[in-house]
């Protein structure tokens, strides 16, 4: 069964625009795919592991070709089970409020865990690097609630969609629909902002319920 994996990167809940564009992206997908079994992973719920120092010689011993012992062993374990997790849905869903200019911390862990040799990249010393995720599809929905195009370096910058979509690419995953809703604070009445991004998530959805799945190239 295809199999469409939401990726929850906001830890507020009801109060989250992130997952409220999510809920009306999945609603909207569920309508037009309704064979897709849709799943989600809240990033917060704990079942993430950390990527510590016993991760990364782990990670080094596995790019010089050895093999992990001991507590490294035991890490490259755990990120092979939250790759696997991750790898085995043909469909992403991110939801991905900006925080401090960026990414949650969650997720870039997430990225650190599951960005590995073997797993999300293969790298050769000529050819550099190659994503190993192809053929799979994602969509992303951004949140920021000072950040906004053309409100000027004072409101922040955007580290957020460019990183993790080229972190997307990176993978492999080149085929990418988003939405986004930026309001400003100062601003009064975010109702019309929030309407189109409700509206460009929904469209996002249809987006992705039409793209040729993994399974079917």
């Amino acid at each position: 069964m295809t199999t469409l994996l939401h990726l929850s990167a906001s830890p507020r809940g009801e109060a989250s625009e992130s997952l409220a564009l999510a809920r009306t992206f999945l609603e909207a997908f569920h309508a037009a795919r309704p064979e897709v079994d849709i799943e989600t992973w809240d990033l917060w719920d704990g079942a993430l592991p950390s990527f510590g120092p016993d991760g990364a010689g782990a990670k080094m011993r596995i790019f010089a070709g050895e093999t992990p012992v001991g507590p490294q062993e035991t890490a490259w374990h755990r990120s092979r089970l939250a790759f696997e997790r991750f790898a085995a849905a043909d469909l992403y869903l991110f939801s991905v409020p900006m925080w401090n200019h960026g990414i949650p911390y969650i997720l870039k862990q997430f990225i650190d865990v599951v960005s590995q040799p073997g797993a999300v990249f293969s790298f050769d010393g000529e050819q550099g690097y190659t994503g190993l995720l192809g053929g799979r599809r994602a969509a992303v929905v951004y949140t920021s609630a000072v950040y906004g195009p053309g409100r000027g370096s004072d409101f922040g910058n955007d580290f957020q969609q460019p990183y993790f979509e080229d972190w997307l690419r990176w993978a492999g995953i080149d085929a990418v629909a988003s939405a986004a809703f930026r309001p400003n604070l100062a601003t009064a009445d975010a109702s019309a902002g929030r309407d189109r991004a409700h509206a460009d998530a929904r469209r996002a959805a249809s987006a992705l319920a039409r793209l040729e799945l993994r399974s079917a190239s």
